[in-house]
This record gives structure tokens, sequence and C-alpha cells, in this order.
């Protein structure tokens, strides 16, 4: 069957915007064709530097005939009713039929030549394509993200006519606009088109560019005995930026290797787009950079590596600047400038909310197992690197450039300096947090006087570099405990902040990332097994904290925040659970029992998971619901019998007297299992039930003509559903 073939050539596309662009593409084309009900075998979209490609084949000459009934009025409805229906419609009256008394409109369209319907899907495309920015020149309408140079559109080899603002469709592209032959490319299909640009330098699929450079750079790297630093983002900006990328590895001045790693890389990737190149044999980056050039150069690409290799001089000159003047200042500098800058107009200066994270970092640290005092000065010393000239100038590496100054720092502050700094509180009534206790040793002559040890600095260093972590699901989870608590108390101050001036979360915005923050704050609990409840009662220091303050302009329902930010809480960790594949109904399963221990509540859920996947579970789930439904209609009719199940009865059948027994001992197993948190042992137990269930009800009839019997049986069920509903709430459960 036919292909369709359409290129639309311009000035250079921005790399970020093209794979979104072939989506695009490849979304309103198909949206439109489909609308006119036609169908093909395949369709590719492909975007680069200069173009956007899309190629459909099996695509058929027409659209196919139709043939739509349309129901009209009754044929008594009033005259106007049937007017309009004719009006809509275009017929007679005579050209309708008659069913049951309602009246029915047959309307027969022939089908349309696909290149006209092209024609009209491209025009419709161009002109309302949905660049985030888009131009327009010269002295026309037409809006693209550059200038448009041709449109290339064949259908089964012939070329599709349109034009669109003065430019004609044709059958001819462009070349590799350095290395090509310099003369237009006439195409007759995509094969002939792919092939003839690959001879004129140009790879159109952003996946063979990616894998030129990738081959290319580690072979350049290899042949010089380096390795390149591998950097899935900088390799997709990289590979919209050239139609032929070519690697070169440069050389760079390894007196720039004394500046910290992550600052070479960034000011290589942020500014040139260079790929960082480590040497296998030593620790840390080598002397040397790849940049990824567009054009085979004549030299071997020498040219073009020494002149990057002086602007990348120039750049790291800078940083180096910034890396020696800011060691000059210090956090004692930095941190009293905070005062001067605005976290929110509602919620105050830098400098309150690290007065908060210190309160809070402090009284999280022993839930952790941090050491109180270290945790306090990470805190004090977690937002002072914003002051710096180094994270002025690249914001991605704040956290990360105090971690190393608070390493490297002459002048690094000791425990007293930075704590008289700090004002006290004044807090209101009940809800007022207590004063900071005296740091260990302080005192003339203590500790605080003396300053920290190289273990605690390094301690401290790690916690002010990592306390943004976990920034996203990929992002590693601190472990440190110093770390985990400032990380912990920055988080619950960034949630309970915004909450509370009503700042909160939306189904489709979320400007402060606020559940981000709450997943972080989830996987530190988790990962770290910290027994931290987040009931309404976890968040009141740090609510306590922000209305001392008195950052907040309306007075806040403390206890309604509590439970709001619990609330919002337990909806993340459902969708952390999911994400981590477990089912919906088993999460809330676990959470019907009302449990606020989130280590608990994950491993309940992971044990109830594996329970039910097998045999045992599966069978077990089946009787526990026909239990709760056998119930749930007596309850209907009164009140359900309750006390001792009976045994030895006259003309008791065996397996009500086994079910009991079973019932009783897994009662005793599951609670211990429980008191222990053993959950894999309390699915254990009650799998015992899975037999001994499974036979009561084949053999024994619940509703018996003898009041007695039917009692007694009845409370039995109730135990089996108490029993099982110790361990999750198995109602909620599917299946």
């Amino acid at each position: 069957m036919p292909q369709l073939l359409l290129e639309i050539f311009s000035e250079e596309i921005p790399a970020r915007m093209q794979q979104g662009a072939a989506r695009d593409l490849e979304r309103m084309v198909s949206d439109r064709l489909k609308a006119a009900g036609l169908t093909w075998d395949a369709l590719t979209t492909y975007a680069g530097p200069r173009r956007l490609t899309l190629v459909i084949d099996g695509l058929p000459v027409a659209t196919p005939d139709r043939e739509e009934e349309v129901k009209g009025p009754r044929a008594s409805a009033p005259e106007q009713a049937l007017e309009g229906f004719l009006r809509k419609t275009g017929l007679t009256r005579d050209q309708l039929t008659e069913r049951d008394g309602v009246l029915f409109a047959v309307l027969s369209s022939k089908g349309r030549a696909t290149t006209d319907l092209v024609a009209e899907t491209v025009d419709h495309v161009v002109r309302t394509f949905p660049w985030p920015k888009s131009m327009r020149w010269g002295s026309g309408t037409l809006r693209w993200v550059r200038p448009i140079k041709r449109i290339l559109c064949l259908f089964d080899g012939k070329v599709v006519p349109f034009e669109i603002d003065g430019i004609p469709s044709d059958a001819i592209t462009e070349a590799h606009r350095f290395m090509g032959s310099g003369q237009p490319l006439k195409v007759s299909d995509f094969v002939d088109y792919r092939a003839q640009l690959e001879k004129n330098f140009v790879l159109i699929d952003a996946a063979d560019r990616k894998l030129r450079i990738l081959e290319q750079a580690k072979a350049a790297c290899a042949a010089r005995g380096l390795s390149l630093v591998d950097d899935d983002g900088l390799l997709d900006e990289v590979a919209g930026l050239a139609e032929w990328p070519t690697p070169i590895l440069g050389d760079m001045d390894p007196q720039f290797l004394a500046l910290p790693p992550e600052v070479v890389r960034l000011s290589m990737k942020v500014h040139q787009k260079y790929f960082a190149v480590r040497d296998p044999s030593k620790e840390g980056l080598a002397p040397n950079f790849l940049v990824v050039a567009n054009v085979e150069a004549t030299d071997g690409g020498k040219a073009l590596a020494a002149g990057n290799s002086r602007v990348l001089s120039a750049r790291l000159n800078d940083a180096r600047f910034f890396w020696d003047e800011d060691q000059k200042v210090g956090f004692d500098a930095w941190n009293a400038k905070l005062s001067g800058v605005t976290f929110h107009a509602k919620l105050g200066t830098l400098a309150d909310r690290v007065e908060r994270i210190t309160a809070l970092a402090r009284e999280i640290a022993p839930l952790v197992g941090a050491d109180a005092d270290e945790a306090e000065m990470a805190a004090r010393l977690s937002k002072a690197d914003l002051l710096s000239g180094m994270v002025s100038e690249f914001p991605e590496l704040q956290g990360i450039m105090g971690g190393y100054y608070a390493r490297t720092a002459t002048n690094f502050p000791t425990r007293a300096s930075l704590r008289s700094a700090v004002p006290p509180h004044e807090g209101e009534g009940e809800f007022a947090p207590d004063p900071l206790p005296p740091l260990h040793g302080e005192g003339p002559g203590g500790e605080a006087d003396r300053g920290w040890g190289r273990d605690q600095r390094d301690r401290i260093a790690d916690a002010v570099r990592d306390h943004y972590k976990p920034q996203g699901p990929a992002d590693t989870v601190p472990t440190a405990p110093v770390t985990v608590a400032v990380a912990l108390a920055d988080k619950l101050d960034t949630l309970v902040g915004f909450f509370a001036i009503d700042e909160k979360p939306t189904g489709s915005k979320d400007p402060f990332a606020l559940r981000r923050a709450a997943l972080g704050v989830l996987r530190l609990i988790l990962n770290n097994e910290i027994r931290l409840a987040l009931t309404d009662d976890a968040f009141a220091p740090a609510i306590a904290l922000i209305t001392s303050q008195g950052k907040v302009e309306r007075q806040v329902d403390k206890l309604s925040l509590g439970s709001e930010l619990a609330s919002f809480f337990a909806d993340r960790l459902t969708v952390l659970l999911r994400d981590r594949g477990q089912r919906h109904d088993l999460v809330a399963a676990v959470f019907a029992l009302g449990d606020d221990d989130l280590v608990r509540i994950v491993r309940r859920v992971e044990a109830l998971a594996a329970f039910l996947a097998t045999d045992d579970g599966t069978n077990l789930l089946a009787g526990y619901k026909r239990a709760s439904n056998i119930l749930r209609a007596e309850e209907k009719k009164g009140p359900l019998p309750t006390g001792m199940v009976q045994t030895g009865l006259p003309n008791q059948p065996e397996p009500e007297t086994v079910l009991a027994f079973a019932v009783g001992a897994a009662r005793i197993a599951v609670e211990a299992a429980l008191e222990t948190e053993d959950f894999a042992a309390a699915m254990t137990a009650l799998a015992r039930l899975r037999a001994p269930v499974d036979r009561f009800f084949e053999d024994v009839l619940v509703n018996s003509d003898v009041p007695a019997e039917r009692e007694n049986r009845l409370k039995l069920l109730g135990q089996v559903r108490d029993v099982m509903g110790q361990v999750a709430d198995f109602g909620q459960i599917a299946g």
C-alpha cells in the first residue's frame, strides 16, 4: 500500500523541544487521519536539529465510503421538529424511513482522496502546532519555532500539492549545512530519503545520533586510556544539536582539577555541553573533556579541541574565582545575610526558616539515632551556601557546595558562635516551643569553645551536602543519622509551612513540590526504618514553630492542620506503594486497621501481597468473603450472636469442631506474631485455616433449622472474620 512521507525543514530547532515536537506531530496527524476513517500499518516520527519527519506505511489511497443512520423525531412530532431534522440532514421527507413510529435518515458520503486529506492535515498541523515558544517571520502570519524553509510531502512517490504562506510542497530536502553536497536532494520515498541524507551527513533518527556519539566518544577515550563519564541528560541534548555528531577529545589545564568535580562537570555541561572524562586508574576526573562537533574536521579536530579548551578555561577560571572568594567569606557572613532573603512572604525569611529547621532537627535527632548537637549545627549551616557566589552561578550545586565549604573552611563556626546569634522564640500558650537545651560542654573552656572534631565536622558536612535528598524517585536516600534528621526537618518545615498558609497542592498544580517533599519524608522513614507514627501529633512541633514566629497571617487551627497533613501523607504512601507494585486494595485493607506506623504498614502490605499470591491465600480470601456475606445478611435481621463457640455438642459435625479449634489456635499464633511484628508468621497462621474453612463450607449447613446450631455456627464464622481482621480488612480486597 502507498506510503506518506512528510518533512518540515526549518532553521535550528532547540534540542529540548525536539522529542516533544515528534510526539505532537505523530498525535496531530494520526488524530486527523483517524477521524477521517483512515488506517495504516505503521507510523513513525523523527526529530533533529533542522527537521521534523513523519512516515506512514500502508495508507489507503482514499477514505472509505460512509453510510450512517441518524435517528430523528417521532413521525407524530410537531412540524417544527421535523423541519429542523431535515435541515440538519439535508434530506427531504420522502427520503426518511420510519420504524416503530420513529423517523430515521440514512446519510451516505463518498470517500475522499487521501492526498486531499493530507494537504488539509499538514496545513492544520503547521498552523496550530503547540510549540512552547514560536516566532513569526517575514510578512506572513505563520508561526513556527524557527523559520520554515521547505515542506517535503510525498504520497505513493508523488508530491502532494499544497502551499502554506508561500511555502510550496515538493520532493526536495536539504543536506548537512557544511558537509553536504551543497545541492538540494530530490527523493522518491522514505528509503531513498534516509539513504541520501546519510550519504550527505545527516542522521534523522535521534537513536542513531546517540549511538554514534557513544561509540566514537568511548573509542576516543579508550585510545588514551580514559573513560567517558556517563550523562544521559547531556547525551539527549547534544544528540539534538548535531545532525552528524562527531566527538572530539580535548585537554584542559590540570590545575582546574583542584576544584570540586561537581563544579567542573557542571561548568562543562551547562555552559559548553561537554562530557567529563576520568582516568580509570585514579580517583576523580581527568584533565580532559569531550565535545561533540557537527563536522568532521580535516585535521582530526585538533583546532576545534584547542578552541574549545580556551573557552572552557575561561569558564573554569570564573568557577575558580567563586571557589576562592567563597572560602574567604565563610558561614558566619552568609548566615548573617539570610535574614535579608525572603523565603515566602507569609513564611518569613531564610533565617526564620533555618531557625525552624534547626529546632526540628534537634527534636528529630534522638528518633533517628543522631547526635542532637551535630544535627543542630548542620541545620544552622544548611542554607548558608545559597548566599555563596558558586551557588548563585550554579543553583544546581546548592547543598553540595555547602558540604564542601563545611569540610574545608578554616573559619568553621564553633558551636557557640552560631548558637549565640539565634534570638529566642516568642511562643504563645501551649504551642510555644520549649527553649533549646544548652549544647553539651557549653561554657568557658567547654567543648563549644574548642569547636568540633574531624569526624563531627565530616558528619555535619555530609548532612549539609545531602539534606535536600531525596529530590525525586531516582534519587538516593540518605542513611547517615545526622543527615536524615536535617533532611526530615527541612521537608517537614516545607510541608507544614505551606499547608498552614493554604498553599496546598491541587489536582493539576503543585508549585512548591509538596508531593515530592512528602514522598521524600516517606522514603527517608521507610528506608531507614524509623519508627515514626505520622499522626496529627507528629506535626505539632513544626506547627508550633510556624505559629510561634508569627509568620502565618491567619490563626492556624493546629488540630485541623495536623489531621490534614496526616491525611495527605496517607495518600502519598498509597501512591508510593502502588509505584512499588502493590495493589491499591491491599493498601486499603491495611490502612483500614488504623495503624499509623509507616514501617509496620509497609511490612503488613508486603506480607499480605505474598500471602495472597499463594493458593492458600486465594482460597482463604474466598472463604472469608463467603463468611462475611453470610454474617452481613444476618446482621440485617438483628444483632449477631456473641460469646464462646461450643464444641462437643450432640450431633455436631466434625468439620465444625475442627474449625473451632483451628480458629482458637490461629488466634493465639496471629496475636503472638503481631506482637513481634512477624507478619509473615501471621500469614502462615492464617494459611492453616484454609483447609478447615473449606471443609466447613462443604459439609456444614450454617443456617440450620435448629436455633442453637445456627447460633453456634454464626459465632464461629464471626471468629474467623475477627481473627483474619487482625491482619487486614480482607473485605476491602478484590477477588
